[in-house]
């Protein structure tokens, strides 16, 4: 794991800058990122969107894997999955992805300074 943070620092720091994903990219990775977006939707969302990405999986067994994947994820020792404080929560519930990609913009667009998020 510690080896993979150093490759993803160097890796934005050579190209001066970028745009990540990852479940620890605003805790682990950059806890010092500019803007720091932190997607979710609800569990019953992300698995109607993940059974129509993979036709052959039915919708139980997706939500179930995927509340189960949410668990393990938020209570291992290790870098447990967990917004970062100075995040900024978009719920993507119900959106279709231009609309996420239209919010993040208007972050970006915000100035940065106290009472902001960047």
């Amino acid at each position: 794991r510690t080896e993979m943070v150093s490759r993803q620092r160097e890796w934005t720091e050579r190209r001066g800058g970028g745009v990540l994903e990852g479940r620890d990219i605003g805790t682990v990775v950059f806890p010092d990122a500019e803007l720091k977006v932190y997607l979710t939707a609800a569990v019953e969302e992300r698995a109607r969107r993940r059974a129509k990405e993979v036709t052959d999986l039915d919708y139980e067994t997706v939500a179930a894997d995927i509340a189960r994947r949410d668990t393990i994820d938020s209570t291992r020792s290790t870098d447990p999955l967990a917004e970062a404080d100075d995040a900024v929560v978009v719920d993507t519930t119900g959106l279709t992805i231009d609309e996420v990609v239209a919010r993040i913009e208007d972050l970006l667009d915000e100035p940065a300074g106290p009472g902001n998020h960047r």
